[in-house]
């Protein structure tokens, strides 16, 4: 299989690894990759935007959900999360927290035991809206692939020169603990330079990072699908399981998909 763009607005259900069943959002263009980040494991594929897109507005999302959800409802079907994810950053909608807002009211009309999640490459938290928005959901999920500022570079080549490390934990910090850290362990090769975020040296300084962002919970994982970068390999079981352990051992809850 390769790698693909969501083709709707409102996809799914689809069953996830991590959040159960998930009716997916995405807010950016059915026919691009648009995002902050070009990461090498993106099944998405790396970056690229057609002449002509469209990006849905406000009310084209709410519309389609209150019908997506209207019928799931009638139809007896389970829903665990609704999730804002899709082809890119999410938190690059103009009116994310809007959309935010929409998705509430409409999740405790028709489904008010289900959970809202955001997957998040972090790069926007700094916005005083995207940080209210993620301050409302139920799954605040921000990503934290490695804290080595190198690694950090060559695996999600950030587009903004202000992402570095230690930006990004002074800002995950600001949450006070009410996020979910994500992060995926592989190995590869990258523009010629060998990569590898599941040696000790890597471990250990993800793992003083955690410690200073006290998220609630961390996520781990490893690829599943297909990769624009084809040199990229999963970590192992074992080795998430170790890398989980130590997680366990700071006192806060991991989960692996792997």
């Amino acid at each position: 299989m390769s790698t693909f763009l969501f083709d709707k607005t409102i996809f799914g259900p689809v069953h996830s690894r991590r959040l159960g069943i998930s009716l997916g959002i995405n807010l950016l263009p059915v026919n691009a990759k648009v995002c902050t980040f070009d990461c090498q494991y993106c099944e998405c594929g790396f970056n690229f935007k057609p002449k002509k897109v469209h990006i849905p507005t406000r009310a084209e999302v709410k519309t389609q959900l209150h019908e997506t959800l209207a019928k799931m409802k009638a139809n007896g079907e389970k829903l665990d999360v609704i999730t804002f994810a899709g082809n890119g950053e999410p938190t690059m909608y103009t009116d994310f927290e809007g959309v935010v807002d929409d998705t509430i009211a409409l999740r405790n009309e028709f489904f008010p035991d289900a959970k809202i999640s955001v997957l998040s490459n972090s790069t926007l938290i700094h916005k005083p809206k995207v940080f209210a928005a993620l301050n409302k959901v139920d799954n605040n999920i921000l990503k934290m692939d490695s804290a080595i500022n190198s690694t950090l570079m060559l695996l999600n080549k950030p587009k903004a020169i202000s992402f570095t490390r230690d930006w990004l934990v002074t800002h995950l910090k600001r949450f006070d603990g009410k996020l979910i850290i994500q992060t995926l362990f592989l190995k590869g090769e990258i523009d010629n330079r060998t990569i590898d975020n599941t040696t000790r040296e890597e471990v250990t300084a993800w793992l003083e990072a955690i410690k200073e962002i006290k998220p609630q919970q961390v996520m781990i994982y490893t690829l599943e699908r297909d990769t624009p970068n084809h040199t990229l390999q999963k970590a192992t079981k074992k080795q998430l399981t170790a890398i989980a352990a130590q997680v366990k051992s700071l006192g806060i809850e991991v989960s692996i998909a792997g």
